[in-house]
């Protein structure tokens, strides 16, 4: 057996129905397409979103709330979980590199810390922000932080 001498399954492949080839095929005269209107004439594609006169659906929803384009999407962290995450990952530090590296977050992630629970040990933090509240804990621990 060779490429070449592939062939389909008997009975897999059937011939396509020919339209508009006379009437005594039975697919003759409209071909299929009804009478008149735009679907049955040659070359005829609705344009993306068309519902035939209905109110489009992006226009009978509601509109709601603003997103605004300059918004900053963090991936948090609490000062509670700090501890576990360097202890189960091997952590030296706490930083948006080690968390990329461990797949806690992805490339383009900018990470905050939040004030949530308490620091047991000092910890080195290099995060993009951190809330009042976790600076305290951290300092007050003996850690240091350094905003990337």
């Amino acid at each position: 057996m060779s490429l070449q001498n592939l062939r389909p399954a008997q009975g897999a492949v059937h011939k396509s129905k020919r339209l508009g080839r006379g009437e005594a095929s039975g697919k003759g005269g409209t071909a299929t397409k009804g009478n008149k209107g735009a679907q049955s004439n040659t070359g005829y594609s609705s344009k993306r979103g068309h519902e035939g006169g209905q109110m489009p659906i992006q226009r009978r929803l509601p509109k709601r709330g603003f997103i605004p384009i300059t918004r900053t999407e963090y991936k948090v962290f609490n000062i509670g979980d700090l501890d576990v995450i360097i202890e189960k990952y091997g952590l030296q530090e706490f930083s948006v590199e080690n968390l990329y590296m461990n797949g806690l977050i992805n490339k383009t992630a900018k990470v905050k810390v939040l004030g949530q629970g308490e620091v047991k040990s000092k910890v080195v933090l290099k995060v993009n922000a951190i809330s009042e509240k976790a600076k305290a804990a951290v300092e007050a621990a003996g850690g240091s932080i350094e905003l990337v």
